[in-house]
């Protein structure tokens, strides 16, 4: 997976158009310290079963210098051409991008990704929040001017582009499609909490699901991130095993953990399995993006939680599907580091009998 550092090139103008900027020169000692990390992570790689990708939800974080990247770069730096040095890590063979949920990525984008990653390398992206999400909301005025000159009021409507398959066709797949197929894992649509007021019944939220992943172009995977427990049932799991797309397992506010989801839908019920580790039960994002920067190191660790997502990483192994993992850094402090002792706890179940017997 590694990729030559290129030689730099002539004058910013005569460079190519998409080809990745220059990296900065590092220090030797930080060059040194970079090859110990990736040194100690390629031998914890070579324990991991064949078709685990671990990674982290996003790439653009000052504060992995020394766990990821060589050298402190800016979050705008690393957002723009981080990949590349990313993507030398031994244990990080996928990544999130997250972006993607928020606004439909320029060509232009995707281009410089791919110039970036080495062959193999597969992105995890999320569908536009325009077409997962059920509701939008709208800033109003309030007319009453005792409310203050300026205040304004969040109205929720029902979203009309909700699972709209033509919305998701020309501003998701197409895309990855036409310039980031070589690179384009499974596309990840992240429901959004809509919360009992303004959510669809469970029938016609499963009707509308069922109908959705059946128009989908099957030239790409899909995992379904649930954020709402009133739709996580029986019926759920055969609509995504009818289609072959994947739960994505989660770790999230509102969410049962990782392990107590799998009992629900099992990891045989799609031809790969995603696990995404975004937030513990109970906890509120803000709060822990405060408590946790600069995310460089384990704050809270959640030992119950790695056990489940080994054991679902293993069974995927069992069953010799694909595994991805994405990790946030609200997860536990710091993303890499989660990601690594997630790595270990995997390799010591792997290399037990039961695993050797599967195999």
């Amino acid at each position: 997976m590694s990729r030559s550092p290129g030689r730099r090139g002539p004058a910013p103008s005569q460079l190519s158009l998409f080809a990745p900027a220059p990296e900065p020169a590092a220090e030797a000692p930080e060059l040194d310290a970079m090859a110990a990390v990736h040194d100690d992570a390629a031998r914890l790689a070579a324990r991991l079963p064949a078709g685990l990708h671990l990674g982290t939800s996003s790439w653009s974080f000052p504060g992995w210098q020394g766990l990821v990247y060589a050298r402190r770069r800016s979050t705008e730096e690393l957002a723009r051409d981080g990949l590349a040095e990313y993507a030398r890590h031994p244990l990080l063979t996928t990544v999130g991008i997250d972006r993607s949920f928020y606004a439909p990525i320029p060509d232009s984008d995707f281009l410089r990704y791919r110039a970036q990653l080495p062959d193999g390398f597969r992105c995890v992206s999320k569908a536009l929040h325009a077409v997962v999400s059920q509701t939008l909301q709208r800033t109003q005025t309030p007319p009453d001017e005792g409310e203050g000159r300026g205040a304004h009021r969040a109205r929720v409507e029902p979203n009309p582009d909700f699972l709209s398959v033509p919305l998701f066709l020309s501003r998701v797949a197409a895309p990855l499609l036409s310039v980031f197929r070589a690179h384009a894992g499974p596309v990840l649509l992240e429901l959004p909490p809509v919360g009992p007021p303004h959510r669809l019944p469970p029938r016609a939220f499963l009707e509308r699901l069922d109908a959705f992943l059946g128009a989908l172009p099957r030239e790409l995977a899909y995992a379904v991130e649930l954020r709402e427990r009133a739709y996580f049932t029986g019926e759920y799991r055969e609509i995504l095993g009818a289609h072959g797309v994947a739960h994505a397992y989660s770790y999230w506010r509102d969410m049962p953990s990782p392990g107590a989801q799998a009992d629900v839908v099992p990891v045989s019920n799609a031809p790969f399995a995603l696990v995404r580790l975004s937030l513990k039960p109970g906890h509120r994002y803000e709060a822990e993006k405060r408590r946790f920067h600069p995310f460089n190191r384990i704050v809270e660790p959640d030992p119950a939680m790695r056990a489940e997502v080994a054991r679902i990483l293993c069974e995927a192994a069992a069953l010799r599907v694909e595994s991805f993992v994405l990790v946030n850094n609200k997860a536990e402090g710091s993303a890499p580091l989660t990601a690594r002792a997630i790595a270990e706890e995997v390799a010591a179940a792997w290399q037990g009998p039961t695993a050797r017997a599967t195999r």
